[in-house]
């Protein structure tokens, strides 16, 4: 079993990139309980593909989801803290139990790679090596389930899609904000989505954005860009029409990622992100909808950012991130 090694222009791939995975266990006591600490299991980069040989060959992926630690925030807009959000995520899934009352048990492969690491550069270059040492999972078809860290990694998670697979690529942004600024003083957590229509980027819907928390020349940008915001008033009026005006947004394209930015619960539900506010959805709501997002055939990553746990007492912010990824999991839809 080999992985490819180099980029489109040949140079070699930081297979280093990746610290050593976690050792993940349950902190249950009760021998009935099964929880995602008892199902997820440590594993590394070149074991993330179960056959072939790049270049000449084909992979198959390992497992059904991998889980990417990327503890960085230091291009956040706001107040800082997200860094602290991968270790935060996994302490609250560990305890997670793998059952869903609808669709049963959690019966899915699930791997963890462990934090990458992420180098103490601008932000331009912190993007560029992300994306390069994320192309492999993508490559052989590994389903990244990336534990963030700010919104600007964003664009090296959904670029290195866009580069790694053959097709085009939509992406469905469930968050309080459009975060498409253009980057003019450098690349920010308010930015990605700028540079990736920049980069290509083929279909884009915003789903629980909030009235009076943006600006009208960025809503203009997203409509020029031919993009979908469904608010959140919208998912709270009409649940089926939202999710379906989401998924319509991104049906002509051949690869969907979903990204969760914390921030789009109601400030309630998550107190620790970095620009919380008021009128957001409701967990309820949110872990309907990734149930829905998980069940489509063509979705190829996920990732949770701008959780910051040292902005809130508790852990009600990481444990309703742990909680999304289980959701988003039991609608996996293979």
């Amino acid at each position: 079993m080999g992985l490819r090694r180099h980029d489109s222009d040949g140079r070699r791939l930081p297979m280093t990139a990746f610290g050593q995975p976690p050792a993940w266990e349950s902190p249950s006591s009760d021998p009935n309980d099964t929880t995602f600490g008892d199902v997820v299991e440590p594993t590394t980069l070149e074991s993330t593909a179960e056959d072939g040989d790049f270049p000449d060959g084909e992979a198959t992926a390992a497992y059904d989801a991998v889980l990417v630690g990327e503890p960085y925030d230091r291009a956040v807009i706001g107040r800082q803290g997200a860094s602290e959000g991968p270790q935060a995520i996994r302490t609250a899934l560990a305890g997670v139990k793998t059952h869903h009352f609808d669709r049963g048990s959690v019966d899915r492969r699930i791997a963890d790679i462990g934090d990458i690491a992420i180098p103490e550069r601008g932000v331009v270059t912190v993007q560029s090596e992300l994306e390069r040492a994320i192309m492999p999972l993508y490559e052989h078809g590994s389903r990244p389930i990336f534990l963030g860290g700010d919104n600007s990694l964003t664009v090296p998670n959904v670029g290195a899609a866009i580069e790694a697979l053959p097709g085009s690529v939509g992406v469905i942004s469930l968050d309080a904000h459009l975060d498409c600024r253009e980057p003019v003083d450098g690349p920010s957590s308010g930015t990605p989505y700028y540079q990736l229509h920049e980069r290509g980027l083929d279909a884009f819907a915003v789903v629980g954005a909030r009235h009076f928390e943006t600006s009208s020349a960025y809503a203009a940008f997203v409509d020029e860009q031919g993009g979908t915001i469904v608010t959140a008033d919208a998912v709270g009026r009409d649940f089926d029409a939202a999710v379906a005006r989401a998924l319509d947004a991104v049906s002509e394209v051949d690869h969907v990622l979903c990204s969760l930015d914390m921030d789009v619960l109601d400030a309630t539900a998550a107190p620790g992100v970095s620009a919380p506010t008021p009128g957001g959805l409701t967990t309820r709501e949110l872990y309907a909808l990734l149930g829905r997002l998980g069940a489509e055939d063509r979705l190829v990553g996920f990732e949770v950012v701008e959780c910051a746990p040292p902005l809130e007492d508790g852990s009600m912010t990481s444990d309703a991130a742990a909680r999304a990824i289980a959701h988003l999991l039991s609608g996996w839809s293979r």
